[in-house]
């Protein structure tokens, strides 16, 4: 494994014409070209956060959670309105990031821990992220990028960590899905795969989000002058739901003014229900911590001059927590107009942020309509840094840069697979999107449902019956498609 990105650099310059946004004088390396000013590369900030919702910053229509500066980096780029996930849970999701591929391609179907049956037996799923997989981090780092990852990965254990996945600087990385805390020691002593490793000694209420961040600075300020690539993958804002005592103390006079909380502010979800009104004030404390984390990371590029030449990204891996069997304190937010949250394959599951600035390539205050999933994030990122497409790896992702500039893309249909059961009550099933026609398919009895986003975007009006052409031509489509992907699928329990 590489150690020293700069060593590549003038490796790549001297062999290589015309190749990537590292070879920018062509004269110089001998291509024959007239000698041209020297251009940047293009670096990438990318910060995924765990389970934040699609609505869950002001950006997005939040008016409860506080969010100036996701919505400043929303106002200087573009803004996505129907963006996905690959799936309702995490790890599927992170694989796509990964790999640009769908998670049933490469039966990393269920978040890595999740066993549960119910009438059927869940589907087979691998429990990491395959070795032979070129990661986008590999991509990076081959092309002569400085590559970091800080925080959650949840794509395999000792092994198969981000080290031997094309980072070459990891931070923080534990290898299960959450913190064993959010504050020091950071550690669970009932569950030890949950404790933070390289936190160190700091004082006693330093917020997780908080370190993260400052060693997200730290990498930028030790790299500003090579091309990088960073993924800061925030714990937050998943469970458990801890933060600072002022600052909950901030959104508890918040909640307050709204008047208590009753029945109406729930609904119910088959045996399950989902929370309907955003007034977790623990929770809000934790998006606040994400948004000012986010706020850290653009000044320390502002005070190095590196605005104009660095992508950030700011994406989730899956819908709001707000559906559960019971209601509980674990009920973080609320996705409205979505219906139901994380686990559950209705938009409010699956639809999630997804935000990009890059100064004089992605027009500031730009609204994308486009559909697009977790699996174009790959070639998006190479496209953005003007580096050759891997499409023999991302084979399920296209570039969203031609959305961002009002381009049309050709793939008209989106695809999601959870064959298991879910904390949240979900069962196994699938879905497909095609237009503005979404058809959710129940494996246990082969049951669907069909709505129209651009009319229904709750998903509340079932239209299988009264449209069964478009609901048997979606059904196909789904179907097809999981035979072509060779999708794994639950089991009858006899068996």
């Amino acid at each position: 494994m590489r150690s020293d990105a700069t060593e590549v650099v003038p490796t790549l310059e001297r062999s290589t014409c015309g190749v990537g946004a590292l070879v920018v004088a062509a004269a110089a390396i001998g291509c024959g070209a007239p000698a041209e000013p020297e251009v940047p590369p293009t670096n990438i900030v990318m910060i995924v956060v765990d389970d934040l919702g699609w609505v869950d910053t002001s950006s997005y229509g939040s008016t409860f959670y506080e969010t100036p500066n996701i919505d400043a980096l929303a106002a200087a780029g573009a803004r996505f309105a129907d963006f996905y996930a690959a799936s309702s849970v995490c790890s599927p999701t992170r694989a796509s990031l990964m790999t640009g591929k769908h998670p049933a391609r490469l039966k990393l179907t269920n978040w890595i821990g999740g066993e549960q049956n119910g009438l059927l037996n869940q589907a087979e799923y691998i429990r990491q992220l395959p070795l032979e997989e070129v990661t986008v981090g590999e991509a990076f780092r081959d092309a002569g990028y400085a590559t970091g990852y800080i925080g959650k990965w949840h794509l395999g254990r000792r092994g198969f960590l981000p080290d031997s996945q094309g980072f070459d600087y990891t931070f923080a990385v534990n290898e299960a899905g959450q913190p064993g805390d959010y504050f020091p020691p950071y550690e669970n002593p009932d569950w030890s795969i949950t404790n933070v490793p390289d936190l160190g000694d700091v004082p006693e209420d330093t917020y997780l989000p908080d370190r993260l961040s400052q060693a997200a600075v730290d990498f930028i300020e030790a790299n500003a002058e090579t091309p990088f690539m960073l993924v800061l993958s925030h714990y937050v804002v998943h469970t458990p739901l801890q933060a600072p005592t002022a600052e909950i103390a901030k959104y508890e006079a918040k909640t307050a003014s709204m008047g208590p909380e009753d029945d109406t502010h729930y609904e119910a979800e088959r045996d399950s229900e989902t929370k309907l009104r955003q007034d977790h004030a623990t929770y809000a404390a934790m998006v606040e911590a994400t948004d000012r984390s986010v706020g850290r990371v653009l000044a320390s590029l502002s005070a190095r001059d590196l605005d104009e030449r660095t992508a950030v990204v700011l994406v989730s891996d899956n819908g709001g927590l707000s559906t559960l069997t019971r209601r509980s304190f674990n009920q973080a937010t609320a996705n409205v107009p979505l219906r139901a949250g994380k686990g559950w394959l209705y938009d409010g599951g699956i639809r999630i942020p997804l935000i990009v600035r890059l100064p004089g390539t992605v027009g500031a205050g730009t609204v994308v309509d486009t559909p697009g999933a977790t699996t174009d994030l790959y070639p998006t990122l190479l496209d953005l840094a003007g580096l050759p497409a891997r499409p023999d790896q991302h084979v399920d992702g296209v570039s969203l840069l031609g959305p961002m500039r009002g381009e049309s893309i050709s793939r008209d249909s989106l695809f999601w697979h959870f064959p298991h059961y879910h904390g949240s009550g979900n069962r196994p099933g699938g879905a497909v999107r095609i237009g503005d026609l979404k058809l959710v398919e129940w494996y246990e009895d082969g049951a669907t449902e069909l709505y129209d986003l651009s009319a229904d975007i709750g998903e509340r009006v079932d239209l299988s019956e009264s449209q069964p052409d478009d609901a048997a031509r979606l059904q196909s489509a789904l179907r097809n498609w999981r035979v072509a992907v060779g999708a794994n699928m639950p089991t009858p329990r006899d068996e």
